[in-house]
């Protein structure tokens, strides 16, 4: 029996600040841009104007920070504040993936935890099977970039 990898990883940073300081840069997508290396912009969508379970926003995103750029679909799915932000990435049909942050006290600061889940149907597992470790290693590092980020605005 073949052992399939993971769908999906994550990476967590301390950061010298409160969970609500955190959670503001996480749940507003608007700020993504200053953040992360592949997304560069995003805006609510749909009548959406803030973090709430069913809200939906566009990621505009510059695949692996050189291209393709193209719009990406999301919608939140989990809304906790200063302890969970996650939201699906796809179509209202489709979902492709799952990213989120989760935040814990910690020492009196915050571990921000960034991840990602793929969905676990054929297609996606045979990518994952042939990609995965590269896209694995973009993410890891990805997400790194994009907590460090953060990391330096909410601590200074």
């Amino acid at each position: 029996m073949i052992k399939l990898p993971s769908l999906g990883d994550q990476v967590t940073v301390r950061m010298d600040a409160p969970p609500a300081a955190v959670w503001d840069l996480v749940s507003d997508v608007t700020r993504i841009g200053e953040f992360s290396p592949e997304t560069f912009e995003a805006r609510w969508t749909r009548g959406s104007t803030g973090p709430a379970v069913g809200a939906y926003f566009k990621g505009h995103v510059k695949r692996n920070g050189v291209g393709p750029t193209y719009w990406s679909l999301c919608k939140v799915t989990a809304c906790e504040p200063e302890q969970v932000f996650e939201f699906s990435v796809g179509s209202d049909a489709i979902t492709v993936n799952n990213w989120g942050y989760r935040l814990e006290p910690a020492d009196g600061g915050t571990l921000v935890t960034e991840y990602f889940r793929l969905d676990p149907n054929l297609p996606t597992r045979l990518y994952w099977l042939v990609l995965g470790p590269l896209r694995r290693r973009t993410n890891r590092r990805g997400m790194r970039t994009t907590l460090e980020r953060m990391k330096t605005v909410v601590e200074g």
